[in-house]
C-alpha cells in the first residue's frame, strides 16, 4: 500500500488508518514516520529563523552512479528512501524525496536521536554541567536498586554498562513491549496500569556481566542520559536541545521529541527533524563544532568519537554480525568505520542514518521507512552507497 493511499477519507478506511498499534509497520510507516507527532506526544525544539545556515546548491548528478552493480536509483527504492541529502563542502550537492515528503517535512530519526545526545553531553561536559566519570546514581539515586548500580556517565554513554535488556525489536512481549508502553510507543492493553519511562527503570534489576565490559546495545541507558543530563543542566532536555544545538548550528526548522504520558523525552530513539537540518548536524562536525567562529561542540569531544571507543568492547559485542568484517568502534553513542578516511555515523531502525567523512568534507544524510526494523542486508547496501558517493565527490 502506497503512503498516498494511507489516512484517506474523514475518517480514513478502516484498513488505512494510521494508529499507536501500527504505526511503526509496514506499510503504515510510510505516513507515520513523517507524521509521528499526530500520534504520539510530542515536545519541540525550536530552530531561530534569523539565524539559518544556509546550504549553497552545487547539484551533481548522482543519479548516473552504479551501487552494487544497480542504479543508484534502484538502491533508494531497494532501502525505502523517504529522503537523502549529500553536503560536500558545505554545498547541497544532492537531494531526493519520496513518500510524501519534502524538504520541510521532519522525519523520525530512531537511534540517530541518541548521536544527538552525545554532542549534548560533550557540550555539557566540556562546561562542567556534567560528570563523565561520575556515577549515573550521584545523578538520580531513584536507580540505586537496580542494575544500573555502580554505572557511569560514561558506561551509558558507550553502551558498557552490565545491565540485561534483550533489545528484540521483533519481540511481542517481554521487557521490550513493557519499556514501549513506558515511551508512549504502544497502546496499552487492557488491564495495563498506566506507566513512564522513569518509573520503567525499577524493573532493570538483573545485571549481565560487569559494567565497562562488552559493548551491549540497550536503548533505555540513552534515555536514563536523558534524565541524567535534565537533573545535572535543571532544564526540559527539548530546551536544552533547543539553545545549546539547533539554534546556533543554524537549524532551517523546528524539530521535535516524541515524550511519555509525564513528559520525559524519548531521547533514545523520538527525535524528528528534517532532512536537511541532519545533514546539518553532519556539516557542524565537519566545521570542528563550530559556526562563524562561536563554538557549539567542542573540537576534542569530536576527535575522541573519532579516535575514542574500545575495539575489543565491539568485536565481542551485540553488533558485531550486523556490520560483518567492518572494522568498528563505538563512542558516545555514535558508530566509526575505520580506516584512512574514517566514517562517522548514526544508526537507526528502519533505515535512519547520518555519515560524517571529516576527511574529505562529506555529509550523508537519509531517512526510510523500511519494513523491517534491522535489515542487514539494505544496512551493508546503504554503506555501500556511502562509499560509492564519497567515491564520487573526492574522484579527481
Amino acid at each position: 500500500m502506497p503512503e498516498t493511499d494511507l489516512m484517506l477519507g474523514f475518517p480514513a478506511a478502516a484498513g488505512t488508518q494510521v494508529t499507536l498499534a501500527n504505526w511503526r509497520t509496514a506499510p503504515y510507516n510510510r505516513w507515520a514516520f513523517h507524521h509521528v507527532r499526530e500520534i504520539v506526544a510530542s515536545a519541540d525544539i525550536p530552530n531561530d529563523p534569523d539565524a539559518v545556515l544556509p546550504l549553497p546548491s552545487t547539484p551533481t548528478d548522482l543519479d548516473r552512479l552504479t551501487v552494487d552493480g544497480a542504479p543508484f536509483a534502484t538502491f533508494l527504492n531497494t532501502t525505502e528512501t523517504d529522503g537523502l541529502v549529500v553536503l560536500h563542502r558545505g554545498d547541497l550537492v544532492f537531494e531526493t524525496y519520496a513518500n510524501g515528503m519534502d524538504a520541510f517535512t521532519p522525519h523520525i530519526l530512531m537511534s540517530v536521536s541518541k548521536s544527538i545526545l552525545g554532542l549534548i553531553a560533550g557540550i555539557l561536559i566540556e562546561d562542567g554541567t556534567l560528570d563523565p566519570s561520575a556515577p549515573v546514581t550521584s545523578y538520580i539515586p531513584e536507580v540505586m536498586d537496580t542494575a544500573y548500580r555502580g554505572a557511569t556517565v560514561r558506561h551509558l554513554l558507550d553502551m558498557r554498562a552490565g545491565v540485561e535488556f534483550d533489545e528484540n525489536y521483533l519481540a511481542t512481549s517481554g521487557a521490550i513491549i513493557a519499556y514501549r508502553k513506558a515511551q508512549n510507543w504502544n497502546p496499552l492493553e487492557p488491564g495495563d496500569a498506566p506507566t513512564d519511562l522513569r518509573s520503567f527503570y525499577a524493573s532493570m534489576t538483573a545485571e549481565d556481566g560487569p559494567h565497562n565490559g562488552r559493548f551491549h546495545y540497550v536503548s533505555p541507558n540513552t534515555d536514563l542520559l536523558g534524565w541524567v543530563i535534565e537533573r545535572a543542566s535543571g532544564q526540559r532536555y527539548a530546551d536544552l536541545v533547543s539553545e545549546r544545538l539547533w539554534r546556533p548550528m543554524g537549524a532551517e526548522r523546528s524539530a521535535y521529541i516524541t515524550v511519555d504520558r509525564l513528559g520525559a523525552p524519548r531521547c533514545a530513539g523520538g527525535v524528528c527533524a528534517t532532512v536537511r537540518d541532519l545533514a546539518r548536524v553532519g556539516h557542524l562536525l565537519l566545521k570542528d563544532g563550530s559556526r562563524d567562529g562561536h563554538r557549539i561542540i567542542p573540537a576534542t569531544w569530536i576527535e575522541d568519537l573519532i579516535a575514542g571507543g574500545d575495539p575489543d568492547a565491539w568485536n565481542t559485542g551485540d553488533f558485531v554480525d550486523l556490520f560483518r568484517g567492518v572494522p568498528m568502534r563505538y563512542r558516545s553513542q555514535w558508530y566509526v568505520k575505520d580506516g584512512t578516511a574514517p566514517l562517522l555515523f548514526g544508526f537507526g531502525v528502519h533505515g535512519q542514518h547520518l555519515f560524517v567523512d571529516r576527511t574529505n568534507h562529506i555529509v550523508v544524510a537519509k531517512v526510510s521507512s523500511q519494513a523491517a526494523p534491522i535489515d542487514e542486508a539494505h544496512a551493508a547496501l546503504t554503506l555501500k552507497a556511502v562509499e560509492v558517493i564519497r567515491a564520487a565527490l573526492t574522484r579527481p
